[in-house]
């Protein structure tokens, strides 16, 4: 089986073509990951996404609100963040505005990370996109934001459930 006996079993009905965006989202991740992880030095894929998010946030994020917007617990971030500050991308703080909280900061290492070494990776992730028109680029944007509100729903709808089996 390939890939386009796949697109074309899940092609009929909208509830396979449900089951096929969420398969498509499952192993686009993986391998993404994989291509990163095995051409991009220095860091992990989910090394680069944290200092991503860390380095363009305004204020210092702690632990919890990191791995909420990645998607994960705060016990990953902590994982990644001593991996990280292991090899002097950040420091760990503690929280200004919650002494009990621990925020991540980066060092200068990771501004010298993107602005030299990275530069020639963000130049390769332009053929990811290439094979789409800037009109389908602001589609998949607008679809992909949409489905972070689907995510939302899904989470509040487990949640209520944990609740109802308490």
């Amino acid at each position: 089986m390939n890939l386009d006996d796949l697109i074309t079993r899940f092609s009929n009905t909208t509830e396979d073509q449900r089951k096929a965006i969420f398969s498509t989202l499952f192993i686009a991740g993986n391998k993404l990951q994989t291509l990163f992880d095995n051409h991009i030095p220095k860091v992990s894929l989910k090394q680069f996404m944290l200092l991503s998010i860390v380095r363009q946030s305004k204020e210092p994020l702690t632990f919890t609100q990191l791995g909420n917007l990645l998607g994960c617990s705060r016990q990953n971030i902590k994982k990644l963040a001593d991996v990280l500050m292991k090899k002097g991308f950040i420091i760990i703080k503690q929280s200004p505005l919650d002494t009990r909280a621990m925020c991540i900061c980066t060092t200068e290492k990771v501004n010298d990370y993107f602005q030299n070494d990275f530069l020639e990776y963000e130049e390769e992730l332009k053929y990811l996109f290439e094979v789409y028109t800037e009109k389908e680029i602001e589609t998949l944007f607008i679809l992909l934001s949409k489905l972070y509100a689907g995510i939302e729903n899904l989470e509040k709808r487990v949640a209520d459930e944990d609740i109802n089996n308490l």
